[in-house]
């Protein structure tokens, strides 16, 4: 099977995503049910972000043509990922390298997402029957060249220890943050309330932390993210938000309480689900020379002159996780 034929099959797939057929509904409501972290309208979000980013012919072959020869004339290795589950098919885009580079795939499936990428891969194999010697779902990880593992920093750990001895990428947490300057618009603000909100804040690249001017009204934040008061109609992100403002009042930790996210003053840049993190800054360098010190915890920096309001949760062919570049790695193999 040449880089055409899987070109081809790939992009075909993402027209199938795009009719949104009955047996795909059918599996995001299963998943739904069991994971209800997965609402259906995020698992909807994710697979249009698929079809339209990952899935299109034109920007698959643009992508492609960016590794020349490599990409037809390196030797097939076999691959496992180990698949996170902080949202909906989170592993797509390794899956997509390792296959349409054309590697075989060991993929071990999170426990939070069991349903969406085996019937992706399935309707792949239905498209291009020669996937199917490619494709391998196992409980139990064998036999392998590399490993690609997403995880915690706990899990991180476990990882480095397992798979030391083999050539990987261990990926584990990192945060993103804006940067405001005071300017923004209504709608920036709006914009920006999908990178803290979509997915419940729980990718790695949803905004966990904003910069602010020093005498940056924060209750201004009220008005633009209010479109996104959505996330109040979910019991376990509310669950989230009344522990964690609870906590802030025992402990005496001031707060803006905007009644569906908790904004407090704190530098750390992971925030607790349903909590938004913000710190001051006297200059714009002040906080470049911040974010280039943290620069290995941080996934992208939103904002004016960074990644556009609104966008963190849609990243493209060559947006990789943790800026490792997954296809240059695989064709160095």
């Amino acid at each position: 099977m040449n880089i055409e034929r899987r070109i081809t099959a790939f992009a075909a797939l993402g027209d199938f995503v795009l009719k949104n057929p009955v047996s795909l509904q059918e599996i995001v409501n299963k998943t739904f049910i069991y994971n209800t972290w997965f609402t259906i309208d995020n698992i909807n979000q994710a697979l249009q972000n698929i079809a339209i980013e990952f899935l299109n012919k034109e920007k698959l072959e643009n992508w492609i043509s960016g590794y020349g020869s490599k990409i037809t004339t390196h030797d097939t290795k076999t691959i496992a990922i180990v698949a996170a589950g902080n949202i909906p098919m989170v592993a797509f885009h390794d899956i997509l390298c390792v296959l349409i580079s054309g590697n075989k795939l060991q993929l071990k499936l999170s426990e939070k997402d069991q349903y969406l990428l085996p019937f992706l891969l399935e309707q792949l194999i239905n498209i291009e029957p020669d996937f199917k010697e490619l494709i391998s779902i196992q409980f139990k990880l064998e036999k392998f060249d590399a490993i690609i593992a997403t995880g915690s920093n706990n899990t991180a750990k476990h990882f480095a220890f397992y798979f030391g001895k083999y050539k990987n990428i261990i990926r584990r947490n990192r945060n993103s943050v804006a940067i405001l300057t005071g300017e923004e618009t209504k709608e920036d603000i709006e914009n920006l309330g999908h990178d803290i909100f979509d997915y419940f804040g729980l990718g790695c690249r949803n905004v966990s932390k904003i910069f602010v001017p020093e005498k940056y009204d924060l209750y201004s934040l009220k008005d633009g993210l209010t479109k996104h008061i959505g996330v109040n109609q979910h019991n376990q992100y509310m669950n989230n938000l009344d522990y964690q403002r609870t906590l802030y009042l025992m402990n005496q930790t001031p707060l803006i309480d905007i009644d569906f996210i908790n904004i407090v003053e704190n530098n750390s840049l992971h925030s607790p689900i349903s909590c938004l993190h913000v710190e001051r800054y006297k200059t714009l360098e002040d906080v470049k020379k911040n974010i280039a010190e943290q620069t290995e915890n941080i996934q992208c920096v939103v904002g004016k002159g960074y990644l556009e309001f609104g966008k963190s949760q849609q990243p493209g062919l060559s947006d990789y996780a943790d800026n490792v570049d997954t296809m240059e790695f695989i064709l160095n193999l």
